[in-house]
């Protein structure tokens, strides 16, 4: 099963300097059909203008992640860690019991980012953040894990969801597989380019909710950049 959502079905608010879309209910956009998928419970596309930014704010009980698209982000937060995430590279935040943090963007050019809430597998523990780079040429045609809290992911940031953040970039032509597991749910966007999932066509930025689909494969119908989240 997969459930194509086109970017233009979208929920989202623009705050001149700040254009965010919804992939599920957030803020004052609400729909029942789009509440979560499985523990994948926000998956915002934001715009954020020079020199503006998120001011300190508090968040609890969730695992955050930030995939920068083009630009960078400027990360500061209550514990003392300070950062500059750049395109193609990752950021998490595990909230924990709680933390405050400020994220802008100090470039004198928008950045673009996804940002991706999973549910913890449980309430609670010492709040944390990191982040690495993930040059786009070691996911060249072929999935590569950024953000992990399964068994095995040793070489990605941690999380304490069950689930993982991955990521691939296919030349148009190019096929890469996804194995999803029984009973788990995938969510998928391509940031750049149109591709083919399983006889599903999608443009850059739609969503593809996928249940039920043991492999998933794959291919650029122009060059590709993918994100895709598989979750409990």
């Amino acid at each position: 099963m997969i459930d194509h959502r086109p970017f233009e079905s979208l929920g989202g608010a623009n705050h001149g300097w700040l254009d965010a879309k919804h992939h599920f209910s957030f803020s004052d956009y609400h729909d029942p059909k789009r509440m979560s998928w499985g523990a994948l419970r926000v998956w915002n596309d934001d715009r954020i203008e020079p020199n503006s930014g998120f001011p300190p704010h508090p968040h609890a009980n969730m695992e955050i992640i930030t995939y920068v698209r083009t630009g960078a982000i400027t990360h500061q937060d209550s514990l003392g860690n300070t950062g500059r995430t750049e395109a193609g590279d990752v950021q998490v935040m595990s909230a924990g019991t709680g933390i405050r943090h400020a994220e802008f963007n100090v470039e004198p050019v928008a950045t673009t980012l996804f940002q991706i809430w999973l549910l913890p597998t449980k309430a609670g523990g010492e709040p944390s953040w990191g982040a690495r780079p993930f040059p786009k040429g070691e996911r060249a045609g072929k999935f590569v894990t950024l953000a992990s809290g399964l068994d095995g992911d040793t070489d990605a940031l941690p999380i304490r969801a069950d689930g993982r953040v991955v990521a691939a970039t296919l030349k148009a032509g190019e096929s890469a597989e996804y194995q999803l597991g029984e009973g788990r749910y995938a969510y998928l966007v391509p940031a750049t380019g149109s591709i083919e999932v399983n006889g599903v066509t999608a443009k850059a930025r739609d969503g593809l909710a996928i249940r039920d689909e043991k492999t998933v494969r794959v291919t650029a119908l122009e060059d590709a950049e993918l994100v895709l989240v598989d979750a409990a």
